[in-house]
């Protein structure tokens, strides 16, 4: 039995995109119907496809689906997710990990639920200064807690590929919110996400 493998997208959105990424092969000088490449531009547009998903999904309705009302006002961090994202700019990856945390205002959230969100809005064409706030606003939003804090850090490959080309740079961008402002509190995460603790 021959292996088939089955995944959706829109055929509207693959054909029309399968059309431009032909073209584009033709145009940087390749032959679009050899063997190595005929099948290049549908796999392009499907792939496309999957890294902006985000789009598509809502981070307030992901929260909401696993929220829960705890009376507890400890922080609680989730450190390390992974982070797979696009340069708007180039439309090359950039690649790095996510430390979200926030202290609860009666509310809390699955825990999984944190790296959804930060997957909503990376799988997006994006720039990680943005990317780092629309993490720490749909938190804020959707679980109104006393404070949030989101720290990312990443190797773009628009720098490491072209351009400069440094490949051992990485970007940190950070934004706050509520008791995060406060110094101590900052500490406190600071320490928790550089910290190994396992």
């Amino acid at each position: 039995m021959a292996y088939k493998k089955t995944e959706q997208y829109d055929e509207h959105v693959t054909s029309g995109l399968m059309d431009h990424y032909k073209s584009a092969l033709t145009l940087l000088g390749e032959d679009a119907d050899r063997e190595g490449l005929i099948k290049t531009p549908e796999r392009m547009a499907k792939a496309m496809q999957y890294l902006t998903q985000g789009y598509h999904l809502d981070a307030h309705a992901i929260i909401n689906s696993a929220k829960f009302h705890e009376p507890i006002s400890e922080m609680i961090v989730v450190k390390d997710i992974e982070i797979y994202s696009m340069c708007e700019h180039h439309m090359l990856p950039f690649i790095g990990k996510a430390h979200v945390a926030y202290i609860p205002n009666g509310w809390i959230t699955g825990l999984s639920k944190v790296a959804r969100v930060v997957d909503v809005f990376a799988r997006r064409l994006q720039v990680q200064e943005r990317l780092t706030i629309q993490i720490r606003d749909a938190i804020k939003e959707t679980l109104n807690p006393l404070g949030v804090a989101v720290v990312i850090e990443a190797k773009h490959l628009c720098m490491m590929m072209r351009g400069v080309q440094k490949q051992n740079s990485y970007t940190t961008t950070s934004a706050f919110d509520g008791e995060f402002h406060k110094n101590s509190t900052r500490s406190e995460f600071l320490k928790l996400i550089t910290n190994d603790l396992v």
